[in-house]
């Protein structure tokens, strides 16, 4: 699952995981409820910048990402034992719900 930092906590989320590099603005520690802030799996700062959010850029930004995590495949393990156990939430910042990092790496862990 993916969902907004900023939208309700709930039993069902699972594991819940922040895939963002930056913590949510305005969102403390306690009412954000992550069990795990993977940083080093987010979008590197450039590519990032570069995407701005822009879904004109979106299938790109999906190429260039897919890149970067194949070159971290050691960073979602915990991803990865979390599915074991039972439901993960991908959390995230953005407003987009469909353009974002959280999506795209959603699709890459299905695919991989």
């Amino acid at each position: 699952r993916v969902k907004r930092a900023y939208d309700p906590v709930e039993p069902s989320d699972g594991t819940r995981i922040l895939v963002d590099r930056l913590w949510p603005r305005g969102v403390t520690k306690e009412a954000l409820h992550v069990d795990l802030w993977l940083k080093e799996i987010a979008p590197s700062d450039s590519l990032r910048t570069w995407f701005a959010h822009d879904p004109k850029k979106w299938k790109k930004f999906q190429d260039k990402y897919f890149k970067e995590l194949m070159a971290h495949e050691k960073g979602l393990e915990p991803i990865r034992k979390a599915l074991k156990v039972g439901t993960v939430t991908l959390v995230f910042g953005a407003k987009d719900v469909e353009h974002n990092n959280a999506v795209c790496l959603k699709e890459y862990l299905y695919a991989s």
